[in-house]
């Protein structure tokens, strides 16, 4: 057959040479921020230099009281569950389609994940978690998926009204604005990532935001000890006499990864606008390809772009199966397109379906099975994702990749042809 199609003989429409895509990116400024790091310190037990800068600039940012550097986002999530009093037997609701470090912490403690279903952005439906509360709840939590505020001010509410705590994991969503307010404001308190890829990248890291300051103490001594928690925590509080060995774990970030943060965090502004600029300009040429509608925030919101989740509609295109086409559209050199694997609905992973393996004590409190949570599974298997480039620079790369779909959406009868003959 004679086809433009590139992964039947055609010429690419993405001919730029590899990678189309690198995150964080890394000036003479970050280069300068880490070789002074070095100069000063490369460890840091307490609340001073770099660690103090990051913090501060944190908590200034999203507008909360507390802001805790960690390790990883994972030990932000661990920190922030345990320090809000999340205990073995809980229950605790959790978005059925997100990364599964969102939930793990929580088995660590022992606590019961209650997966609720998603709306149609893939984020976690109030609806379904209003219909999952038991007398067992205790929390709720939410992850602002690829970037896309998620309902916040209706599940604050939810909580309020029936007395629990909202956790918010922003590890997408650094700079992203539900109902006129940053994400990571809106709960009790928020968790985020700033490892490689997020919007905001400290090569490795995290933090955890709150205005609570028992939460923000008892934090402290999951994952710090001695000189930060017998400096901060006051002496008039009851968990001051556990200050010089907190509990005994470390989840302290390195001085050059916060180093790293500090200089990112100063541009992330300019990251986000130029984020915005290219996903408008992705979107409206996307939009109009048969097959293909982008997730976009509703009105008002505004999204961090982790990413651009394309869904994809086989019913526009004669059924051709979506493996078939995504196979298409990297032939066309978009390699950086993803059909995400490890984010997936929690129910088809083993630790979520046979969690006694590795939790013996989890063993009969809960069992997922797919097919259980139909809108999560139906939205993972029917997106693809796109990287967001920030430069005006990247507005050629961008609009090859838009071309890339247009051309196998205009194309698809091709591969539906071939298809049959391969069969």
């Amino acid at each position: 057959m004679n086809s433009p199609l590139a992964l039947l003989g055609g010429t690419p429409a993405v001919r730029k040479p590899e990678p189309h895509f690198t995150w964080p990116p890394v000036s003479d400024s970050t280069h300068k921020a880490v070789t002074d790091q070095l100069g000063r310190a490369v460890s840091i037990y307490d609340r001073s230099g770099i660690i103090a800068h990051l913090e501060d600039a944190l908590a200034d940012y999203f507008g909360v009281q507390y802001a805790l550097l960690t390790s990883s986002g994972t030990a932000a999530l661990y920190s922030m569950y345990a320090s809000a009093g999340i205990r073995p037997g809980m229950e605790v609701i959790v978005p059925a389609y997100t990364f599964f470090a969102t939930v793990t912490p929580l088995l660590h403690l022992g606590a019961i994940p209650i997966l609720a279903e998603c709306d149609e952005r893939g984020n976690l439906d109030p609806a379904d978690v209003v219909a999952r509360i038991t007398h067992r709840t205790r929390a709720i939590v939410v992850t602002h998926m690829w970037g896309t505020p998620a309902d916040t001010s209706e599940l604050r509410r939810i909580a309020d009204l029936h007395r629990l705590r909202l956790f918010e994991d922003g590890s997408h969503a650094h700079g992203a604005i539900g109902s006129s307010r940053k994400v990571g404001a809106f709960g009790d308190a928020a968790a985020f990532s700033m490892n490689g890829p997020k919007p905001l990248s400290a090569g490795e890291g995290g933090f955890l935001l709150t205005d609570d300051p028992e939460i923000y103490y008892g934090a402290l001594l999951h994952g710090q000890y001695n000189k930060r928690c017998r400096s901060e925590i006051p002496e008039t509080d009851t968990l001051h006499r556990y200050a010089v060995t907190g509990m005994g774990l470390k989840h302290r970030i390195h001085p050059v990864a916060a180093a790293i943060g500090l200089e990112q965090l100063a541009r992330l502004g300019s990251y986000l606008d130029g984020r915005e600029r290219v996903a408008g300009r992705m979107i409206q040429f996307l939009n109009r390809v048969p097959g293909i509608s982008v997730v976009e925030p509703i009105e008002g919101d505004r999204s961090s772009w982790y990413g651009m989740i394309l869904k994809y509609e086989p019913a526009e295109l004669d059924g051709l199966p979506i493996d078939r086409y995504f196979e298409a559209v990297q032939a066309e050199g978009a390699i950086e397109a993803d059909r995400p694997g490890s984010t997936c609905p929690l129910n088809l992973l083993p630790l979520f379906q046979e969690p006694g393996a590795l939790f013996p004590g989890l063993a009969s409190r809960f069992a997922y099975a797919p097919g259980q949570f139909p809108r999560a599974e139906a939205f993972h298997g029917s997106i693809i994702k796109l990287p967001v480039w920030h430069q005006e620079d990247d507005f050629r790369t961008a609009d090859n990749y838009a071309e890339a779909f247009r051309k196998v959406s205009a194309h698809h009868t091709d591969l539906i042809e071939t298809g049959a003959k391969r069969g």
